[in-house]
């Protein structure tokens, strides 16, 4: 039970990593504005 715990747990991990980078990627493309990365580094800080 715990294996397919932590399994399910490290998919959904992935997942959220790359659906996250795709966002970011995107949204660099559609709008490459200055206020983005200090927008990023807020995400992140907080």
């Amino acid at each position: 039970m715990m294996k397919s715990n932590s399994y399910s747990t490290m998919n959904m991990l992935i997942y959220l990593i790359y659906s996250m980078s795709k966002w970011i990627s995107t949204y660099s493309e559609l709008s490459p504005s200055i206020g983005i990365l200090p927008t990023i580094a807020s995400l992140l800080g907080n």
